[in-house]
């Protein structure tokens, strides 16, 4: 019965002072010294950089104005007749179908549209169709000729698409126009 004595608000101050007690912050004591904190130095001398003992020097590999650079093998010079027998030889063992395209800027830009991620030339037009059950690389350097012959001023690229998981697997410039 002297338990029912105690009043409400008595009960209220002691559930309470757990709580303030921890949420007290000790005062602001000012800023520490830095002489605690290590001191770094800045070295710009680009000649001091790390070395593995290797003569690897830094080479640039996109040139900053003028060149476009395409999809697989841009970065290489010009394939040969030879060279393009090959790659097309090695999409067709892989069992990748070959198709030509076409198209007369032969990179992505912005001219119709000004929405975020629309860009023009992302699809080139098809030469013909593809070419399925084709098992010789003179067959497609010989549509490669004719589709140089009907666009001689356009870009024709190479493409090998799988017909089994739905997707292009390779894709290079077979061609460039004189005017690039």
């Amino acid at each position: 019965m002297a338990s029912s004595l105690i009043s409400s608000s008595a009960v209220a101050s002691v559930n309470r002072a757990p709580q303030a007690q921890s949420s007290v912050v000790a005062p602001f004591s000012g800023l520490r010294s830095t002489a605690a904190f290590p001191v770094t130095r800045k070295n710009n001398d680009i000649t001091s950089l790390p070395s593995n003992g290797g003569r690897v020097q830094c080479m640039q590999v996109w040139p900053p104005s003028g060149l476009k650079k395409f999809e697989t093998l841009s970065y290489l010079p010009p394939l040969s007749l030879e060279a393009l027998a090959k790659e097309v030889e090695y999409l067709l063992r892989k069992g990748w179908v070959p198709c030509l395209e076409f198209d007369a800027k032969g990179f992505v830009y912005r001219e119709h549209g000004n929405t975020p991620g629309y860009y023009d030339g992302r699809y080139w037009t098809m030469w013909k169709l593809p070419m399925f059950g084709c098992t010789d690389a003179l067959q497609v350097l010989k549509e490669l000729d004719e589709a140089k012959k009907a666009y001689p001023d356009s870009f024709i690229r190479i493409i090998g698409f799988d017909n089994v998981r739905q997707v292009q697997c390779i894709s290079f410039i077979a061609y460039k126009p004189p005017s690039f």
